[in-house]
């Protein structure tokens, strides 16, 4: 939804879904399933146009599409204000299944827990961790700070207690050594646009797992050899390299709206505009791309 739909008018008939996911294997009783799902949560919502269900993200939906895009689309970057934004809650029992909902947004957003009910994050991520709240009916419960370190502890002492850097360097090693091997494999062979299709997919779904383990953490408190940047390269490189098959096979199955205008020809890659933002260089030390 958020890496084609919505670049695409933003909204999508439900058999041309579950065309699409039938790619992956997944039966339409499965797709249904997980649309029911998203719409209770808030994430998507349905409407009819004749005898047809067309899905869309809701605001909300946008609204998070827009915050963590950045971060799946763009290079990390080394650039920080020295700030940590601070988020304390008092949750009272009978909200347990809120609370729980969410820690989860606040682990998407990029926070870590500090302490049993405090979360802290180096990133400008107040105003979404207030939806967050707002969105499970915590408002009232939370507080929101923005604050600097005094010690004793390190700002980089703050990150290594906080996050798990050596698992997290681990999975984006693994993550470069798996794409490196099948982008060399995609250029000697061409892929079919529904391969395209489905790899162009799968990486932004394995490379968007990073948001729950990495919060964009800050180069200049990290390693000189920290990998994410080379991860956000190997990740562009593959996108880019299956982009123009999979965007075929995806414009062969969308359907828009009969109400709705059609698409124009000659549009741009939905995050084009975004990738474009920063210049493609490589730094020997951090590769940022």
């Amino acid at each position: 939804m958020g890496d084609l739909v919505r670049p695409y008018g933003g909204e999508i008939w439900i058999g041309s879904l579950g065309r699409l996911m039938a790619e992956f294997g997944l039966s339409e009783a499965a797709v249904r399933q997980a649309v029911s799902r998203m719409s209770r949560q808030g994430w998507i919502s349905a409407r009819r146009v004749g005898t047809r269900s067309y899905y869309a993200m809701t605001e909300r939906g946008r609204r998070r599409v827009d915050a963590v895009s950045p971060r799946i689309y763009l290079p990390p970057s080394s650039a920080w204000d020295g700030r940590w934004r601070m988020l304390a809650y008092t949750i009272p029992e009978n909200k347990r299944e809120g609370r729980d909902r969410l820690r989860k947004d606040l682990t998407a957003l990029g926070f870590a827990p500090l302490g049993t009910s405090l979360w802290i994050s180096p990133r400008d991520v107040l105003d979404a961790a207030r939806e967050a709240a707002r969105a499970s009916d915590l408002e009232s419960c939370i507080d929101l700070f923005l604050a600097e370190s005094t010690g004793p502890k390190s700002d980089r002492d703050l990150i290594a207690s906080c996050w798990d850097l050596e698992k997290i360097a681990r999975e984006y090693e693994e993550f470069i050594a798996a794409y490196e091997a099948r982008s060399i494999a995609v250029r000697a062979r061409t892929p079919s646009d529904s391969h395209a299709f489905i790899e162009r997919e799968w990486v932004v779904h394995d490379f968007r797992r990073f948001l729950y383990i990495d919060p964009g953490l800050p180069l200049s408190l990290l390693p000189a050899s920290w990998p994410a940047a080379r991860a956000s390269h190997v990740f562009r490189d593959y996108y880019e390299a299956v982009k123009p098959h999979a965007l075929r096979f995806f414009e062969t199955i969308f359907v828009t709206a009969p109400d709705r205008a059609p698409l124009g020809a000659g549009r741009p890659d939905p995050f084009d505009t975004l990738l474009d933002r920063e210049p493609v260089v490589l730094d020997t030390v951090h590769a940022e791309v």
